[in-house]
């Protein structure tokens, strides 16, 4: 059973959106915060957005912000980031990590998913 399993990547014009989604299973949902990271072609994975257990608070990177939106459903085990007004630079694979709060060693990562912005 693969912990988390992200979807929703596709390609996409300039100016468009997408709704990444990343699915738990096999653990408790409601004990984890949850990030979303890129890697795009040649470059270093990057922290895009994070939000906590409890949903209240959230970050994002600067070069998203105002444009995507990371939130959580806990009677779906499911988190969410939406991406509008994609650009060109966000083009990359994503994914989505789960940290346990009261134990931050214990994580778990999901395969990635292919989001592809065209100009």
């Amino acid at each position: 059973q693969v912990p988390l399993v992200e979807s929703g990547g596709g390609l996409v014009q300039a100016g468009g959106s997408l709704r990444l989604s990343c699915a738990a299973s096999g653990f408790t949902f409601s004990w984890y915060a949850m990030s979303w990271y890129r890697q795009a072609p040649g470059k270093e994975r990057e922290l895009v957005a994070t939000i906590t257990r409890s949903g209240i608070s959230t970050n994002y990177a600067e070069s998203v912000k105002g444009r995507f939106t990371i939130s959580r459903d806990n009677a779906k085990n499911t988190w969410y980031l939406q991406m509008n007004r994609l650009k060109p630079e966000d083009t990359g694979v994503y994914y989505c990590k789960a940290n346990r709060a009261s134990d931050w060693s214990t994580e778990y990562w999901g395969q990635g998913t292919q989001v592809t912005v065209s100009s």
